[in-house]
């Protein structure tokens, strides 16, 4: 790839033209666990953060009657920071000279001008349309007077608040290297590899990171094969792809014997999200959001198909990783990313622990640098998915160059009509694959307690 073509599609501040398709398309810029006093206490007097995103600084929060706002950082006054602002219920004041705005931006006070002066009517702060769903609180970053599209009715989405479960995480480098490495089908058999199987998991939602530790399920004769063993054994994946209205559908197939394949169906949204299976019963939405060009949050909302989560499990599980108030990672370059060279040679191939599979992949990207070099890549045949996603990008931000509408959730005509999306990991009679998956997820939503589903 040329240097100017990376520029192209790593960039994405204000004014880059990665960063205007960007911002045709809802983006997450907080969790709502961040403003619960429980966790938080800080938030219980004053419901106030500072954020970044796409390269913009901005401030959360809520006002007495629990709307949210989001505005522009610097008061539009003389540029003091607003996320040191006073929580005043009704708004946020900045103390500089006492300028107030609500959660619309709109300035309620400038106290400092003399009596009757009309300066405040005249001033309006920058503000950003936040919606929650699932855990998540969302932004419309797009320019000032245009519509958001409507929100997709993925199961993420659509799944009540018992049955998901949000959490996040920082890696620092690029939003892009960070989103391949969950379209990329083939790296789990060699970075995600443990040399050793357990006992088959027979709930895996409730162990973190150990994704690849529980049962592959098949109605191939009852057999059930530990994922570990699978990765290792099976590591030429065949991988396919084809295009849906949100992104694509990524189908991996892994010859385990003339009777038995194993199949893995995930998908991705564009531009940055992708969805896979945890377990038999649970997905996994993620997203990868730039906050700026170096550094990228994920996003995870887990949905449940049978039981209801359990929410306080899952957020101590995970806070132990990436702990608050920001959810920076205790691991990373600077202490090696726990880098166990007798690990390596005896337990996982990586040699970073068994217990946290996203360390796995925090490493891979972020040793990549803070923006990866496409230039000196030499991509092959299991980089397919990587190479058609990139073509995507770039078609479409040459589409809103034109003035045009991009595509997936971002065209508005057809976003609320996109469901599910299905996925499925399991072992499937090798003749009769492609009806097996699709038998698998059918009898899964079937049995699901929420509706719509």
């Amino acid at each position: 790839m040329k240097a100017e073509l990376n520029e192209l599609i790593t960039r994405t501040g204000s004014g880059t033209p990665c960063g205007a398709l960007m911002r045709h398309y809802w983006q997450p810029v907080a969790l709502v666990d961040e403003f619960n006093p429980a966790l938080d206490p800080r938030m219980d007097q004053r419901p106030v953060k500072a954020v970044r995103l796409l390269g913009q600084d901005l401030v959360l929060f809520k006002d007495a009657s629990g709307a949210w706002g989001l505005l522009d950082r610097d008061c539009p006054h003389r540029g003091a920071d607003l996320s040191f602002g006073r929580a005043e219920g009704d708004g946020l004041r900045c103390p500089f000279h006492g300028w107030k705005f609500d959660v619309n931006g709109k300035c309620l006070q400038t106290p400092a001008e003399p009596a009757g002066s009309k300066l405040c009517e005249r001033v309006q702060q920058r503000s950003y349309p936040v919606v929650e769903r699932s855990g998540v609180v969302f932004a419309w970053m797009g320019d000032v007077g245009t519509t958001p599209p409507p929100f997709p009715a993925f199961d993420c989405f659509t799944a009540p608040g018992t049955h998901t479960f949000a959490f996040r995480g920082l890696w620092n480098c690029n939003w892009l290297q960070a989103f391949e490495v969950g379209i990329d089908p083939a790296h789990p058999s060699f970075l995600h590899v443990f040399f050793e199987d357990e006992a088959l998991q027979a709930d895996q939602g409730k162990q973190y990171g150990r994704q690849f530790r529980g049962a592959s399920a098949g109605d191939a004769d009852g057999e059930r094969w530990p994922m570990t063993r699978i990765m290792r054994e099976f590591n030429q994946p065949e991988i396919s792809f084809e295009a849906t209205p949100a992104g694509m559908r990524l189908t991996t197939l892994r010859q385990m014997n003339e009777r038995l394949t194993h199949v893995r169906v995930t998908h991705s949204i564009f531009p940055h999200t992708f969805v896979i299976p945890l377990c038999e019963h649970m997905t996994i939405t993620q997203m990868h959001v730039p906050v700026d060009d170096t550094h990228t949050y994920w996003y995870s909302i887990f949905t449940s198909f049978t039981s209801p989560v359990d929410k306080v499990q899952m957020r101590n599980q995970r806070l132990r990783a990436n702990p608050l108030p920001d959810y920076l990672p205790v691991s990373g370059r600077h202490n090696g990313w726990g880098f166990n060279p007798q690990e390596q040679l005896s337990q996982t191939y990586l040699g970073m622990g068994e217990d946290d599979i996203n360390v796995h992949d925090q490493w891979a990207v972020e040793s990549m640098g803070a923006i990866a070099d496409r230039t000196r890549e030499h991509l092959g045949t299991t980089d397919k998915v990587i190479m058609a996603n990139r073509r995507v990008l770039i078609q479409a931000i040459e589409t809103v160059q034109a003035g045009g509408v991009p595509p997936g959730v971002a065209d508005a005509a057809q976003a609320a009509g996109m469901t599910g999306p299905d996925t499925v990991d399991g072992i499937a009679p090798a003749d009769a694959w492609s009806s097996w998956w699709q038998d698998t997820v059918k009898a899964k939503r079937e049995g699901a307690p929420w509706p719509g589903k």
